[in-house]
């Protein structure tokens, strides 16, 4: 690196399948770092091949006694120390924040080197509303936990997102019809790698798919945000925004508009203004 880096701790993103998709910056941290702080060596130590880099690593998470975290503590008091997870961005449905929280409380030099997310990744691939999201990682194993985990989201004005393995994910999905009623959704795995793909439907739908079906890897499922079931005419859109004008400004009844059955703002927005100059409000 072109400047000495500073004695501290750094919270590095790590891909989350592609290995290819390691910025530069998280890869000249991963190689001077003194200490890299894992969830599994082996996982790790891949990553770390890849770059050819042979790294000091220690296993590290919030779950570790305190004394094991004060010695971790003294050493990003006076080292390069490099927190990551096994993929992704660390602390995201990882352990790690209480070792973040000590090291600031001490005075240390904290800082992240932004990358890979499964949560934002998923979003973004899933074709459902963006601009309001709720991330809720693993639901509950069990049934009636995981319903009224469900059912409390049930309200919740926007898209949601959730962690999932293949064996659960169509007991999963028939809960999720069941206590949020049917909304459009999409179960998307192995982001980044060969075998990616993304399934989008209703809920119901896909519930259905996966009722036997068991898919391997990692996966995300995100599920539309409630009054976005059922895909609206640019009749109803308009009538909307019409009735949303007559109680607020256009800047918030656009956004009002948008959340609800997940179309863009900016358009709406603009359609507003144009209503307004035309005297059609």
């Amino acid at each position: 690196m072109s400047a000495p880096v500073e004695h501290g701790l750094y919270i590095v993103a790590t891909p989350i399948g592609n290995l290819g998709d390691l910025s530069r910056r998280a890869e000249e941290i991963l190689e001077i770092a003194d200490l890299i702080l894992v969830e599994d060596s082996r996982v790790t130590g891949k990553l770390l091949n890849h770059i050819g880099k042979k790294g000091r690593m220690r296993v590290y998470n919030d779950h570790k006694g305190e004394q094991e975290r004060q010695e971790i503590l003294a050493a990003i008091g006076c080292k390069i120390v490099a927190l990551v997870s096994d993929a992704g961005t660390p602390l995201i449905s990882d352990p790690g924040y209480k070792l973040v929280r000590d090291a600031r409380a001490q005075g240390a030099y904290v800082t992240t080197i932004p990358g890979p997310s499964a949560v934002i990744a998923a979003l973004t691939l899933s074709g459902l509303p963006s601009d309001r999201f709720l991330f809720e990682g693993f639901l509950p194993s069990k049934m009636k936990a995981r319903g009224e985990a469900l059912a409390e989201l049930k309200a919740i004005k926007a898209t949601l997102i959730f962690y999932e393995n293949g064996s659960r994910l169509g007991g999963m999905l028939a809960d999720a019809v069941a206590n949020l009623g049917d909304r459009p959704a999409a179960v998307i795995r192995e982001i980044t790698k060969k075998f990616e793909e993304t399934v989008t439907g209703s809920l119901a739908e896909l519930a259905s798919r996966y009722a036997a079906e068991k898919p391997k890897g990692e996966i995300a499922v995100v599920i539309g945000p409630p009054g976005a079931a059922k895909p609206a005419s640019r009749t109803d859109i308009e009538d909307a925004l019409r009735e949303a004008l007559e109680r607020l400004p256009a800047s918030k009844a656009a956004g009002e508009v948008a959340r609800t059955y997940g179309t863009d703002r900016k358009e709406l927005y603009e359609l507003a203004n144009r209503w307004k100059a035309e005297g059609q409000q």
